[in-house]
């Protein structure tokens, strides 16, 4: 992963106990509550996709709010990094 304090956009797709258990709405508290921009939906596999735009520190620290649940488990993370977008907000797809 990108170990810079630049800006990135990563589209993450995350495995796991991910649908059926808030996901998307804790992701769309996260990201408003660090300042981060992008989407995130429900994938017809069971897997969640977002893009996701800040610092990877940033990215990373959102991921571990999330996963602050009983019922969210991630277990998996693939991540490819994107070109940014002017972008406001984090929307809930």
């Amino acid at each position: 992963m990108n170990i810079t304090d630049e800006n990135v956009r990563w589209r993450l797709t995350v495995s796991g106990d991910v649908q059926a258990v808030g996901f998307r709405y804790r992701a769309k508290y996260s990201a408003q509550t660090l300042g981060l921009c992008g989407w995130v939906k429900n994938e017809w596999d069971g897997t969640v996709v977002m893009e996701v735009q800040g610092t990877p520190s940033i990215i990373r620290q959102m991921l571990d709010m999330i996963e602050d649940s009983d019922y969210i488990h991630i277990t998996h993370v693939r991540y490819e990094e994107i070109p940014l977008e002017a972008e406001g907000g984090f929307h809930i797809r």
